[in-house]
This record gives structure tokens, C-alpha cells and sequence, in this order.
């Protein structure tokens, strides 16, 4: 081996030895920094700690009602805002979930047009509609919209619509059948 062919050798070694750890300390980075990113608050935590449909129905106090599915991604981004408001807002608020995969929940979802996700609904003290937000919202709109639920105000954004995702469903729709709830108006 020459003297030039040795030296090459060395380069490309110490060239191969440096990408191999920059590549695991990317790695390293990528698979880290995916564990924090992912929400200390899942939506599967938040819905078995929400307030049941029928409780919050009855008990005189404001509901938020969030329609949502584990595999939406915008409920998904939302789950640690909504985490926040079920702290600060929990005590005047009943925070219902309704997973819109749960055949459960057909009528509601039927009840408030829910086609999609995240939708939320605004009840009052008495159970009634008064507002909805679909998709995702900022943080500070629904601290407004909630501050003005309990207080029995209007609410400064009601009927807002973000980001959403579409519901699948696994039954097709068929034009012309009277047994699909959008033909009724022919």
C-alpha cells in the first residue's frame, strides 16, 4: 500500500466513524424528542375521566361536549389544550367525550350534525344546544367561549370551524336511497 492509499484509508475511516455518530445522535434526537411531542394527556385518559353524557345532562352545571376519534389527528393536537381547560374550567364545566368510532354515541352524532371531527358542542345549565365549534381551535377561544358558558353570557365564538378530520365511515353513501339522512330533502 502507498503512502497516499494509507492515508485515503484513514480519511475515509474517520469520515465513516464521524457520520455513524452524527447518524445515532440524530437518532437518538428523533426518537426523544417523538416521546416528549406526544401529549402527557392522551385522548384515552381524557375520555375515561370525562364526565358521563347522562351525569352531565342532569346536573345543572355547562357542558363542553367534544366528539372526537383516537386516530384524528387535529383532537389529537388539541388533547393537551383541552387538558388545560378541564383544569382551569372543571369545577363549573362538565367535559363530555363522545368517541364518534363508538356505535354508543350514533344518535348524538346524528342529533348534532357531526360529520367532522373534532366537533364540539356548547350546552347550557339545562342540557340545551346553544353553540359548536368543529375543528381545531386556539386555546384562547374556547377559555372566551367557556368564561362566557358559566357566566350564562353568549358566547364571543360561537359556531367556529377549523382544521378538521373527516369521518369515515364504512357504509357508502348511495344516491337516491330515502334511508341516508342528507335525502330527505328531495
Amino acid at each position: 500500500m502507498s503512502e497516499g492509499t494509507s492515508s485515503n484509508f484513514g480519511v475515509n475511516r474517520l469520515r465513516n466513524f464521524v457520520i455513524g455518530i452524527v447518524a445515532i445522535a440524530l437518532s437518538l434526537t428523533l426518537v426523544l424528542g417523538l416521546q416528549t411531542s406526544v401529549n402527557s394527556e392522551s385522548l384515552e385518559a381524557q375520555a375515561q375521566g370525562a364526565t358521563p353524557l347522562e351525569v352531565a345532562l342532569n346536573n345543572g352545571k355547562p357542558t363542553l361536549m367534544e366528539f372526537y376519534a383516537n386516530w384524528c389527528t387535529s383532537c389529537q393536537a388539541m388533547a393537551g389544550d383541552m387538558a388545560t381547560l378541564k383544569q382551569e374550567y372543571g369545577n363549573d364545566v362538565n367535559f363530555v367525550m363522545l368517541n364518534v368510532d363508538n356505535t354508543k354515541w350514533l344518535p348524538e352524532v346524528l342529533n348534532y350534525q357531526v360529520d367532522g371531527i373534532p366537533h364540539f358542542v356548547f350546552l347550557n345549565e339545562g342540557g340545551s344546544a346553544i353553540a359548536s365549534a368543529i375543528g381545531e381551535q386556539p386555546l384562547s377561544i374556547f377559555e372566551q367561549n367557556l368564561t362566557a358558558l358559566v357566566s350564562n353570557n353568549p358566547l364571543p365564538y360561537a359556531n367556529s370551524q377549523g382544521v378538521t378530520s373527516q369521518i369515515e365511515t364504512s357504509n357508502p353513501v348511495v344516491d337516491g336511497n330515502q334511508d341516508n339522512p342528507r335525502d330527505h330533502s328531495n
